[in-house]
């Protein structure tokens, strides 16, 4: 049973490689959503809905070009064999798609089904546009298969469901959930290799640590990330002057 009496979100993966997602779903805090029932992961390949006798699921491009193309009437046949749930995404995973960002992670994360399909080769067939209810990317590159992308989008997901991290507050403060990162954190030994933890840390004044965290978030985002900075700086009205 899932721990806070709602149902699990469904994963409907559709990939040519089921066997991606063996380890990453037995381990860490997937394989803990998994076994709680806080999410449920189902695995469809697509070959198993061919017709021909040699299983093919890609073949050439049309008007010419390099690579093959996956074919779209497996993927259809995949996912119209999937249970159909009241708030549905199908998503194909694509370097074309929208990146992946917590905004996005903190909506889907609402839904009670995300239908992934994991593209191959050059891509799919773009009638498989017609399926979709969004394309997804991991970021501005290109890898060898979409399983890569599906893994990070369930593991971003799944985190934010109720019962997966064990202590729910503490995604109120990571980065990301605002447009500052997150400020440097430290535990024991307070002194390392002649690396000393900032006095205000040890200090016990809980205001002045406050401060310096968020001096160091503004800081740090202004160096590492000046795009976020200055939506930041829109967003908040922020100046960079500690209340």
């Amino acid at each position: 049973m899932c721990t806070d009496e709602t149902d699990p979100i469904r994963f409907d993966v559709v990939s040519l490689f089921p066997d991606f997602f063996a380890s990453p779903l037995q381990s860490g805090l997937m394989g803990k959503a998994v076994t709680r029932r806080i999410a449920e992961v189902h695995l469809t390949n697509p070959r198993d809905f061919t017709t021909d006798k040699h299983h093919r699921v890609d073949d050439e491009p049309y008007g010419g070009g390099v690579g093959m193309l996956m074919k779209p009437d497996p993927i259809f046949a995949a996912v119209e064999s999937l249970p159909i749930l009241p708030r549905r995404d199908v998503i194909l995973l694509t370097p074309q798609g929208e990146p992946m960002t917590q905004a996005l992670f903190r909506q889907l994360a609402t839904y009670d089904q995300l239908v992934l399909i994991c593209g191959h080769y050059e891509g799919v067939d773009d009638r498989v546009s017609h399926l979709l209810t969004r394309e997804v990317s991991l970021g501005d590159f290109v890898l060898t298969c979409g399983e890569i992308p599906a893994l990070a989008l369930m593991n971003g997901v799944v985190r934010l469901r109720p019962g997966t991290v064990g202590k729910p507050d503490s995604l109120k403060y990571e980065s990301f959930e605002t447009p500052l990162l997150d400020y440097p954190q430290y535990t024991r030994p307070a002194m390392f290799r002649g690396w000393a933890v900032p006095e205000v840390l040890l200090s016990g004044n809980h205001q002045a640590i406050a401060q310096w965290r968020r001096q160091q978030q503004i800081e740090r985002t202004k160096t590492r990330r000046p795009d976020l900075y200055e939506q930041w700086q829109k967003q908040d009205g922020g100046d960079g002057v500690m209340g």
